[in-house]
């Protein structure tokens, strides 16, 4: 069974906030009064009052999260999970930023200005049949600045869609550059001092130096710098200064690989770029538009400009392959840029760009044109009637496991209905109601099963939270995707649930959330998610990773946008219907381009790789968070498996390249996720796929599925075929298949009307409310999403009354880490060699030291720890190495135990390290005061990492006191992840003791 999917990293605090009045979708919410507060949002109601740990970092991130942005900066609250979230969201380096991967250029911020790196040829490690990743990792060329600039703090004085400004000041000297996705040029506002290009990849070759434009070369990537008209530029000991004729801007440009090296060519291209230098852009904006009649989405992104001499306003822009491929109105020049995207296409003097792309239909399920008769019928029925007792199966309380169970129980929901098995439809339906319903009401006293405002940061958290999604703010999209995905599904049973004075304002406030699509609303940043260049989501809330922002699971952020239009088409706003559509569209072209680079194009020639399991800002890693099995680094961007990822099957083909991959790195056929790997395949090649699930009855199903689904959908896709893109529909909820030259056209009406649906090949389908109907090979009809109950409204059965218990027997709750925090299991440690016994001291500090002891600091040294083996250890010591103290006497001076632990994973990806500080008070053996703190995901960067106690406690128990004769003990170990970690001891890792 696989373990509990770490989506994501680290811990933060934040203090409460006051309640508020809030205004959506004409309803007004007021916070309540009394000793909770919590706002209330039609019949239900969120609160305002801090449930849990709080997202924060540096200094008083925890109460200001906007301390590192500008007084310029635009109001409300702060976008996160960007590619450049470490620059104002700084989680462990509390001054500057991590490196920020913008493509084609990368940069970091410093104390005295801006890096850069071009980055052109990747690194690949590992092997083609194991865990492995290739980087384009930031390798800095030079260092922009004014001269004797010297910051403390690097800020952020403004963002848009895709760029952002980080600004410098030393209260002399000031810098202010504009930085964005898809720019070869960099600009730059400065006063105080020259402006300086300090090279620290090697001496620059200078190849031109004319006027105000000087062109050099430093490790073979050719830049252009570009200062005002009357500047010039001068060149000492390599460094390049210019005083811009004291106008304060200028520009650097990266130029895109040319096929000659020749000095004309590289002076005509600098001469094109030259004309657009001064063109500073200040600000950029994406508008998307879903032509419902066509099936077309159409997007606009456009740029802002200030000309800063002459007249020019337009500029010169890169696009990824997912743009130039459904490029329209423009010709993108033959020039272009490496990327860890694949090559990145130039358009010069443009204003804005757009793309065209077809939107293929999603379905709230599969037709049952195989499942609906016969033996195959009566088999799932029989598997749907297994289900009634327990259609969740909730493995746990949190917000992600939840989610999943809310999902299985949504397909469920979904076939019984299609089959005629009302019964289990309506306990399906009946355990969707009750979670939601409880997880939507902020009952006073209540702590679990809540979601907390909080307006510092402008986000709405779930308790309990799991994988940083309340501390980091991670993976938003991936767990609240499975709640309003099953709201779309009881929304279309139950029409009166989801009303806006029901509890369709609270599902509204999840959507805003993880993707705000009003730009009106300020409650929430603007598609926070969602990054609008790149074209996919980041799951990251902090971003503070060498190797940039990173999402693991594709699939499940196309969960979210299905379930925005799946809701959206239920509830009748087609503005959350509409952004569903803008980003499954976008998405799923990324997906085919970057997870799994379908054409074969992107993927550096010698990764040995057809997929990744992770996208990095930097690269790509086949690796997940959790594990190392090939089933589980490709299986998880295939789940869940639903109606809405008919976009796993765009190219067939590489269903079936992506599976003989997996057999081949795993040494034979899957042995764990077998149903979820099936599936995929089914989209490619589903005989094959039937064959495999008949041939293998006994397997077990992945924690979100059901074996009732499995067969649904890999029978009944062994009979319509594969998805054919090659027609499109003028309503949401439709596709087409072809099976052999074969079509069967498919829509389903969730309306109390019926519907004719037009397809692009003029075929008309007629469908009558409340059904999925076919026509072409297959002419099948079923299904009624009114579900027998009344569209008006009427109350449907007391879930109380009509929703069993879950049968313990096919349950695995998992438990809450706050409450379960037992001493240290003998059973479960690998003791270390004998303590040092260290002498009574008065410092608190005290350094791991190479022989298990902890005392001042001694030899430089290191130590590793053991991989996890692939096995979650989250929360409980595996072959730990230990470090003691003993013989303490110390008088407790309150606050908490604080420690920095260096760590380097080296090129490992997945791995993550996690400590257990033990007080044992008095020397009698038993431990009074145990800390767990969350593991630390450590990047696959060599160098130190610093694991400190801002993770924050995952368990405690007992409290702390004076130490007489005491002893202290610290565990460290991988909860996650295969490879070994080292750890620098000696004179590095160290743990700070609350004593004086």
């Amino acid at each position: 069974m696989k373990p509990p999917v770490p989506h994501r990293r680290t811990p933060w605090v934040l203090a409460s906030t006051t309640a508020l009045a809030v205004f959506v979708a004409g309803l007004t919410f007021t916070a309540g009064t009394g000793s909770a507060e919590a706002a209330t949002v039609g019949a239900g109601s969120y609160t305002t009052d801090r449930v849990g740990p709080l997202p924060a970092g540096c200094g008083e991130m925890s109460t200001n999260p906007r301390q590192f942005a500008t007084a310029n900066a635009p109001a409300g609250p702060i976008p996160t999970n960007d590619w450049w979230s470490s620059l104002l969201w700084k989680k462990t380096n509390c001054s500057y930023s991590e490196p920020l991967h913008a493509h084609p250029l990368s940069y970091q911020a410093f104390s005295d200005g801006l890096g850069f790196s071009a980055t052109s040829t990747p690194t690949i490690s590992g092997t083609a049949t194991g865990v492995g990743e290739f980087k384009y990792a930031y390798s800095e060329d030079f260092r922009v600045g004014v001269t004797a600039l010297g910051v403390p703090i690097v800020k952020v004085d403004d963002w848009s869609d895709w760029t952002v400004s980080p600004y410098w000041s030393d209260g002399v000297r000031t810098m202010r550059a504009t930085i964005g996705h898809g720019l070869p040029f960099s600009y730059f506002q400065t006063s105080g001092g020259e402006a300086n290009i300090n090279p620290t990849g090697g001496s620059p070759t200078v190849w031109s130096n004319s006027g105000s434009t000087i062109g050099f070369t430093i490790k073979g990537h050719d830049y252009v710098a570009y200062a005002p008209t009357g500047a010039s530029w001068s060149v000492t000991n390599g460094r390049i200064t210019s005083n811009l004729a004291g106008k304060g801007y200028f520009s650097i440009a990266l130029l895109p690989t040319t096929p000659t090296t020749e000095a004309t060519a590289r002076a005509q291209l600098a001469a094109t770029y030259g004309q657009h230098a001064h063109a500073h852009i200040t600000g950029t904006r994406v508008s998307y538009a879903y032509h419902q009649a066509s099936g077309t989405v159409n997007t606009t992104y456009a740029f802002t400009t200030q000309a800063k001499e002459g007249t020019t306003t337009k500029t010169v822009v890169s696009l990824y392959p997912h743009q130039w491929k459904a490029l329209t109105g423009s010709t993108p020049l033959t020039l272009t840029y490496p990327s860890a995207r694949g090559r990145m296409k130039v358009l010069a003097g443009v204003s804005e760009f757009r793309t065209s792309m077809k939107y293929h239909g999603v379905l709230p399920e599969l037709p049952a044109v195989g499942t609906g008769s016969g033996a195959d019928l009566a088999q799932l029925k029989d598997q749907l009637a297994a289900l009634r007792g327990n259609p969740m199966d909730a493995r746990g309380g949190d917000t992600y496991w939840t989610g999943k169970g809310l999902g299985r129980a949504a397909r469920i929901a979904e076939i019984a209905d299609l089959v005629g098995d009302t019964e289990t439809r309506t306990a399906a339906l009946n355990a969707i109601r009750t979670t939601l319903n409880d997880w939507f009401t902020a009952a006073p006293g209540k702590t679990a099963k809540i979601f907390y405002y909080d307006k510092n940061w402008g986000t709405l958290i779930g308790y309990p939270a799991s994988y940083g999604s309340d501390l980091e703010l991670n993976d938003h999209h991936f767990h609240y995707g499975y709640f309003i995905a099953a709201a779309a599904t009881l929304a279309k049973f139950d029409p009166s649930w989801a009303r806006q004075d029901q509890y369709g304002g609270m599902v509204d406030l999840l959507i805003r959330d993880a993707n705000n699509y009003s730009r009106a609303d300020t409650r929430f940043p603007y598609l926070r998610d969602f990054d609008i260049y790149a074209g996919h989501d980041w799951a990251s809330g902090h971003g503070s990773f060498h190797a940039g922002n990173n999402q693991e699971s594709s699939s499940e952020g196309m969960n979210f946008a299905n379930a925005l239009i799946q809701w959206g088409q239920a509830t009748g706003n087609t503005a959350v219907r509409d952004a569903g559509v803008f980003i499954y569209t976008t998405q799923a072209a990324a997906i085919q381009e970057y997870w799994f680079d379908a054409d074969d194009e992107n993927f550096p020639a010698n990764f040995g790789h057809s997929t990744v399991g992770m996208v990095w800002g930097d690269g790509g890693a086949y690796a997940t968070w959790f594990s190392a099995d090939p089933e589980m680094i490709q299986g998880i961007n295939m789940l869940p498996v639903t109606g809405g990822h008919l976009y796993m099957g765009y190219n067939p083909g590489y269903n079936k390249v992506n599976y003989a991959e997996l057999v081949r790195n795993n040494g034979g056929e899957p042995t764990v996720w077998q149903d979820i790997l099936w599936q995929f395949l089914a989209l490619g090649d589903p005989d094959a796929a039937l064959s495999k699930l008949r041939a293998n009855p006994g397997y077990t199903p992945e924690e979100g599925e059901s074996r009732a689904h499995t067969f649904h959908w890999i029978r009944n896709l062994a009979a319509l075929g594969l998805v054919d893109t090659s027609i499109t529909a003028n309503h949401p909820l439709a596709a087409v298949f072809n099976r052999n030259g074969a079509r069967t056209y498919v829509a389903s009406n969730i309306t109390a009307a019926p519907l004719t649906v037009t397809f692009s090949d003029g075929t008309s389908l007629t469908v009558a409310a409340g059904k999925t109907a076919t026509k072409g090979a297959h002419t099948w009809s079923g299904g009624n999403a009114n579900g027998g109950i009344d569209p008006s409204g009427s109350p449907s059965p007391d879930p109380s009354e009509t929703s069993p218990s879950p049968d313990p027997s096919e349950t695995s709750p998992s438990p809450d880490p706050s409450e379960t925090s037992p001493s240290p299991d003998p059973s479960e440690t690998s003791p270390s060699p004998d303590p040092t016994t260290t002498p009574p001291s008065n410092s608190p500090t005290r350094y791991l030291l190479p022989a298990g002891g902890l005392a001042a600091a001694g030899t430089p040294s290191t130590v590793t720890v053991a991989g996890a083996g692939g096995t979650n250890r989250d929360g409980t010591p595996h072959n730990p190495l230990v470090f003691t103290s003993t013989g303490l006497n110390m008088t407790y001076a309150g606050g908490q135990t604080t420690f920095d632990l260096f760590l380097d994973a080296n090129q490992a990806v997945g791995n993550g390290v996690q400590t257990r500080v033990s007080y044992d008070l008095t020397g009698d053996g038993t431990f009074d005061r145990v800390e767990t703190y969350r593991y630390f995901a450590t990047d696959p960067v060599p160098g130190y990492e610093h694991y400190t106690q801002n993770t924050g406690l995952l368990s405690s128990t007992g409290a702390l006191g004076n130490l007489s004769n005491g002893t202290v003990k610290v565990e460290v170990w991988s909860a996650i992840g295969v490879n070994p970690t080292t750890v620098g001891i000696g004179d590095q890792s160290f743990v700070k003791l609350p004593y004086a």
